[in-house]
């Protein structure tokens, strides 16, 4: 059952990049689009296609894989239902640090920068763990949760303010810091790949062992688990994906909240195969924000992390008001 699901979100997700390459301010049939896929050139849309289109998709499914291995991952390692790597500051570390990069070092390819957007996560990642953490009672979700909420709020200030004060920042960022897919080539999508098919890995690697870990520290040593050793691999995961999508398409929110607590309602607790569906609902998600966003008020167009924020809200407002999430 688990597999034919996962083949249905397969092709879910096949349908939803097909729609990236045909809908836009120009609609182009299918015909054409294979055509210059198959490298004729003649077709008067053949740089359309393969310039634009093709980037925009292919960025898509990076950092839709890289925020929903980053969700799965945060829930699963910080018991919390409401972990989200936007939530809990991780993506507004990343983000500050990169507008740091641009503003003040004038960097401005994802190769060089990409760094700040590890730093950034590392720090801000360290840090909420930290204050969630202090105090008897140990980890307490609520705590997290508010201290990523009180570090977003504060470097998502200064990182605007950053951008508004600076020109070069401005001009560089000011798509970027709406999270969208548009104006990337294939720099961006081969500086990127490589970090986020190492988070990848990681987190691959990592699943086993967080089932264990969610039962309690206590349990998972009992069963074997070395629990230090899959917090720091969950953390380097953690850290590659959430700065290297940040670096690749800016901050786009909600999607590692809403997408594995989707998976976990379709396969259960197992984070392997939330882990496997979040692989690909969330990319589904990240592009289908993207159509959308570009026939709502077409010919202009809405970035496809403005999307996810309105239809994430909704979904972060009902978890919260879940009895089992207020209690915890």
């Amino acid at each position: 059952m688990k597999r034919s699901l996962w083949l249905l979100a397969v092709a879910g997700l096949a349908a939803v990049c097909l729609l990236s390459l045909l809908v836009g301010t120009k609609s182009i049939p299918v015909a054409e689009i294979w055509a210059a896929l198959c490298g004729d050139d003649s077709s008067p849309d053949h740089l359309i296609v393969t310039e634009y289109r093709v980037p925009r998709t292919l960025l898509g499914l990076l950092a839709g894989v890289a925020l929903g291995v980053a969700g799965c991952l945060m829930q699963g390692l910080t018991r919390n239902p409401l972990a989200d790597p936007g939530l809990l500051g991780i993506n507004a570390g990343a983000a500050f640090a990169i507008t740091v990069a641009v503003a003040f070092f004038g960097i401005g390819e994802i190769t060089s920068y990409v760094w700040f957007g590890f730093a950034g996560a590392a720090i801000v990642s360290v840090a909420v763990y930290r204050l969630g953490t202090a105090g008897r009672r140990g980890t307490d979700p609520v705590r997290l949760t508010l201290a990523g909420v009180a570090l977003t709020a504060v470097l998502s200030g200064l990182t605007k303010g950053l951008i508004l004060l600076n020109a070069t920042a401005f001009d560089e960022m000011r798509q970027w810091d709406s999270g969208a897919l548009t104006g990337r080539g294939y720099a961006i999508i081969a500086g990127a790949a490589p970090f986020i098919g190492v988070g990848v890995i990681a987190a691959v690697i990592a699943a086993r062992s967080l089932n264990a870990v969610a039962l309690g520290d206590d349990l998972a040593r009992a069963l074997g688990v070395r629990v230090g050793r899959t917090r720091l691999l969950t953390a380097v995961a953690l850290t590659l994906l959430c700065g290297t999508a940040t670096a690749a398409v800016g901050p786009i929110a909600f999607v590692g909240l809403a997408v594995p607590h989707i998976a976990r309602w379709i396969v259960g607790p197992d984070q392997r195969w939330i882990l496997a569906f979040s692989m690909l609902l969330a990319p589904t998600l990240v592009l289908g924000a993207d159509v959308v966003g570009r026939i709502i008020i077409r010919p202009a167009e809405i970035p496809a992390g403005l999307v996810t924020a309105f239809l994430g809200a909704p979904v972060l407002i009902w978890l919260a008001r879940r009895p089992q999430v207020s209690a915890a």
